[in-house]
Parts: structure tokens; C-alpha cells; sequence
């Protein structure tokens, strides 16, 4: 998958793609219906299969000091996007230039002069240029204009419920990851590099791996019951494990991180990337006055995790 970040120096190649358009949050399966409608419109025009999104997320730049809301970061988000087909990905730099265009001159200078994109797929909801007061209907008129092919997809439901980010943020909030999963499409996933931390797991005999969340939505703050892809290095592949996600109030540290612990697993992997797979909430954060009432409640986490991940997957990964 080609990756293209600034539409002011775009190669041939990398014109006249059939794209969906939209920020592709969580990539759920609102979104994979979407990328589907444009898979057929780039099959049957012979064009590559493209998405065009803005990093950071336009909400980041105009409000950069409101909590954390994203569900997965720019390389998580390209590394899902790959996996469903995408040939390019239009990552654009959301700028001060970039946020002064109008919906008219979106359309005329990015969609048609820049990208010379052939056709566009917008759900219905869809809002764009400076002050979101383009919309879907704007578009056509635009795509008529300029000589572009535009599809408004409808919005996926289930039942009364439309997947969206936000119904999936409430969703891991509220520490229900398997709400989250059916309105993903698959489990949410957490990822990024193992960091270096203060090795408190290690001397508890739990040694755990460590990871950042910043800029992320926090799932709710507890146990999880995991799956761990481990990206690269020599000890690639998946695991079984535990994972706590908060702030620590035992050890007074209340920034907030994930740390999991691998079942069965002995390899330093300090600098790898991995992939946290949220399977089942287990329990709440929680504050303990001495270290020995916490090493027996891991012990518990433990147990429980293997049990949940051995029931769903009963023949092991």
C-alpha cells in the first residue's frame, strides 16, 4: 500500500484512484461497507482501490487540548486498511492550509487538480471545507462540475443501532469490549511499541510488557483478558495474556498506560511492536494498601484470563 501525505506533490502513479472519503476511525464495519462500495466501482473502472482520511484528525487540530478520542492511531489504521485491499492511502496533512479550503475549492483543487481522483464514495452524513459546510449533496454538484464519479453509501445499521466511533468509544468506556468487536468487525486493538518501565511487574513476578495510550481513548480502567500480536523480531507471533489498563494507584504513578503479561513467555522485547486485542473486561482498577493483597489478585487475573481465553479458543491460537 502506497502512502501519500501531501497533495501538493503527488506522483503519477498515484492519480486517479476511486477513494472513500472520511477520518476511518476504529475502521468498523460502517466503514468496511463503505470501502466495499468503492472495491466495486474500482474493480469494474480498473482503478486502484483508495481511501483519503487526514492526519491528525481535523477534531486533534481545531481542539488540541480536549481528551484523548481517537481508537487507533495513523500506522494501527493504515496497518487495518492494508489488510482489507487498500492500494493507496491519502493520509493528508491536516494544516492551516489545508483547513482554509472551502467545500468548492476541496473539490477543484484536491479531489480533481491534485488527485485527479476518478470517482469518490462519502457516507450520507458526510461534511467537508472550512466550517463542514459541505455535504454530501454539495459534493455530487461538485463531482459534475469537476469530472468526478460520486456514491453516497448508506449508513449500517443494526437494528435501530448505526455503527459509528462513537457508539464504540461508549462501548469501551463502559468495558464492554465485545460490543466494541461487533461494531468493529473484529476485537479493538491496541498498538505500538513495548516501552521502557520502572520493572515493577518483574519484581512482582509478573514482568510485563509496557505500552503507551496517549492520544488514544482509554478503554474502561482495569483487567482485560488478551490476545497479543507481537509485530516483529524474532519472537513474532500471537500469545495468550492479561493485560491492565489505568494508572497504577498502587505505586502513586496515575499516568495512564497499559501493561500486559504474556502466559508462558520469557523473551525481552523491549522496542518491538505489538498488538493488544481487548477479549473480555474482568474487573476495575484498583488501589491496594501492600504489595501482597496485589500479587494474590494477579494470580486471580491471571486464572480467570486463561479460563476466558481457553473457552474461546479451545484449540489455542
Amino acid at each position: 500500500m502506497r502512502i501519500i501525505r501531501d497533495y501538493q506533490f503527488i506522483a503519477d502513479e498515484d492519480r486517479g484512484a476511486c477513494v472513500a472519503i472520511g477520518n476511518f476511525d476504529g475502521v468498523h464495519l460502517g466503514h468496511q461497507a463503505v470501502i466495499d462500495v468503492v472495491r466495486g466501482i474500482a474493480d469494474k473502472s480498473g482503478s486502484p482501490l483508495g481511501i483519503l482520511t487526514f492526519e491528525p484528525h481535523p477534531r486533534e487540530y481545531f481542539a488540541p487540548d480536549a481528551p484523548a478520542f481517537k481508537l487507533m492511531s495513523a500506522e494501527a489504521k493504515a496497518n487495518r486498511l492494508e489488510k482489507l485491499g487498500v492500494q493507496h492511502l491519502y493520509q493528508l496533512n491536516f494544516n492551516a492550509a489545508l483547513s482554509a479550503l472551502d467545500a468548492r475549492e476541496f473539490a477543484r483543487d484536491v479531489i480533481h487538480g491534485a488527485l485527479g481522483l476518478t470517482h469518490v464514495v462519502v457516507g450520507a452524513d458526510f461534511c467537508f471545507g472550512k466550517g463542514r459546510k459541505g455535504n454530501a449533496e454539495t459534493l455530487i454538484a461538485y463531482g459534475k462540475e469537476f469530472g468526478f464519479g460520486v456514491t453516497i453509501a448508506e449508513l449500517v445499521k443494526d437494528g435501530e443501532q448505526i455503527f459509528s466511533s462513537t457508539a464504540i468509544r461508549n462501548a469501551l468506556s463502559e468495558g464492554r469490549p465485545e460490543d466494541a468487536a461487533t461494531m468493529l468487525g473484529h476485537l479493538h486493538r491496541i498498538e505500538g511499541p513495548v516501552i521502557q518501565g520502572d520493572q515493577r511487574g518483574r519484581e512482582l513476578g509478573f514482568p510485563t510488557a509496557n505500552m503507551s495510550i496517549d492520544g488514544l481513548h482509554p478503554p474502561k480502567y482495569g483487567v482485560y483478558a488478551v490476545t497479543v500480536d507481537i509485530l516483529d523480531g524474532p519472537s513474532q507471533g500471537r500469545y495468550f495474556g492479561a493485560a491492565s489498563i489505568g494508572e497504577r494507584p498502587t505505586f502513586g504513578v496515575y499516568k495512564p498506560n497499559l501493561e500486559v503479561f504474556l502466559f508462558d513467555f520469557h523473551a525481552d522485547i523491549y522496542g518491538a511492536n505489538i498488538s493488544v486485542a481487548l477479549v473480555d473486561y474482568q474487573r476495575p482498577e484498583l488501589k491496594f494498601d501492600t504489595l501482597e493483597p496485589l500479587i494474590e489478585q494477579m494470580d486471580l487475573d491471571c486464572a480467570q484470563a486463561r479460563e476466558t481465553l481457553g473457552k474461546i479458543y479451545p484449540t489455542g491460537l
